[in-house]
C-alpha cells in the first residue's frame, strides 16, 4: 500500500513538472514532437524488457482491444485533444476539466466508499482552484472533454492487462503503438513539416519527456494502480498542478498565487481522506476476519452432537 501511494503520487507530480520544459519544445511542430517523445521512449523501454530477460507475450483477442483502446484514447486521442483544446481557448479549460480525473476513476473503482467519492470531490476542487477556473468556447470544451475520456481510459483500460504484461511490458507496447498512429495525425494535421532537427534545448526537452514523463512517471503509475485501485490511485492526479507550480518556483518561471497555493492544500486534503477509505475498508476486513476464528475455534472443539 506504502509503495503504491510513493509511486502515483510520484508519478503524477511528475506528470505536473510538463508546465516547465513545455517552453523549450513550444516552437517544435506539435505532432511531430509527441511522435518523437513516444518513440523515444518505446526504444528505451524496449530496451530495458531485453535487459531484465521479459519475452514477447501473446495477447487475446479481448486484451488486443484494451490495448489499441488504451494506446487510441489514453496516449494519442488525450494528445490530440489536449492540443487542440489548448489552441482553442487556452490551457485554462482544459486543465479544469482533466481536474476532475480523481471523481470519475473513484466511480470507475465500482461502489467507491463515501469517504473516497469525498475525497475525490475535494481534490476535484483543488485541482481545478489550481489550475484556474477555466473559461472557453463549445469547441475547447468538446476538446476537453475528449482528454477526460482519454485520461480515464489511460488507466481503467490498463487494469485487465497489467496482470499479464506488468507495469514496464505495457508501456512498452502501449508507446510502441502510438508512434504510428502519431504520425498519421501528424501527417494530416502538418504534413511534411511535422519533422525538423531540433535544436539543443529542443532536444533535451524532448529527452526529459521521454525519459522522466513517459518512461518513468508510466512505469511508476502502471506500478501503483493494481496496489491501490484506480479509485484511491486516481486521487493522485490532484498533484498534477501541484507539480506545475512547484516546478514553476524551483525554475523560477512562476510566483504561485493565495489561490494556487489553497488549491494545492485542498489537493491534499482530499488525498488524506480518501486515502483514509481504504484504511477504514482493511480495518473493517481484519475485524471480520478476528471475530471469524473464534467461531471456528469453537466448532472445532465443540463436543459432537451425535457422540456417546
Amino acid at each position: 500500500m506504502r509503495n503504491g501511494i510513493l509511486g502515483a503520487a510520484s508519478a503524477m507530480f511528475l506528470v505536473g513538472t510538463l508546465a516547465g520544459v513545455s517552453g523549450l519544445v513550444g516552437a517544435y511542430p506539435i505532432y511531430g514532437g509527441q511522435a518523437v517523445r513516444y518513440l523515444v521512449a518505446a526504444v528505451i523501454l524496449v530496451l530495458i524488457t531485453r535487459v531484465l530477460g521479459l519475452r514477447f507475450v501473446r495477447l487475446t483477442l479481448r486484451e488486443l482491444l484494451c490495448l489499441g483502446g488504451l494506446t487510441l484514447l489514453g496516449l494519442v486521442l488525450f494528445n490530440v485533444c489536449v492540443i487542440e483544446s489548448t489552441r482553442a481557448s487556452g490551457p485554462a479549460l482544459v486543465g479544469t476539466v482533466l481536474g476532475t480525473v480523481p471523481l470519475w476513476l473513484a466511480l470507475a473503482g465500482g461502489r467507491p466508499a463515501p469517504r473516497l467519492l469525498i475525497g475525490a470531490s475535494v481534490v476535484v476542487a483543488g485541482a481545478t482552484l489550481a489550475t484556474g477556473l477555466g473559461s472557453g468556447n463549445l469547441t475547447s470544451l468538446l476538446w476537453a472533454l475528449g482528454a477526460l475520456v482519454g485520461e480515464v481510459s489511460f488507466s481503467v483500460l490498463a487494469i485487465p492487462l497489467l496482470p499479464k504484461l506488468g507495469a514496464i511490458r505495457l508501456s512498452a507496447y502501449s508507446t510502441a503503438l502510438s508512434v504510428p498512429m502519431l504520425v498519421a495525425v501528424g501527417l494530416l494535421s502538418e504534413g511534411a513539416a511535422m519533422f525538423r532537427t531540433p535544436t539543443a534545448a529542443e532536444a533535451l526537452g524532448f529527452a526529459y519527456l521521454a525519459v522522466v514523463i513517459t518512461v518513468l512517471a508510466f512505469f511508476l503509475w502502471y506500478t501503483a494502480l493494481p496496489k491501490l485501485g484506480p479509485g484511491l490511485a486516481g486521487l493522485f492526479a490532484g498533484l498534477i498542478p501541484v507539480g506545475a507550480i512547484v516546478t514553476g518556483v524551483v525554475l523560477g518561471i512562476a510566483t504561485p498565487s493565495a489561490y494556487d497555493l489553497l488549491g494545492a492544500g485542498l489537493v491534499i486534503a482530499g488525498i488524506v481522506v480518501g486515502l483514509t477509505a481504504g484504511q477504514d475498508r482493511r480495518d473493517a476486513g481484519a475485524a471480520n476476519t478476528i471475530t471469524a476464528v473464534p467461531a471456528e475455534r469453537h466448532r472445532d472443539h465443540a463436543p459432537a452432537a451425535d457422540a456417546p
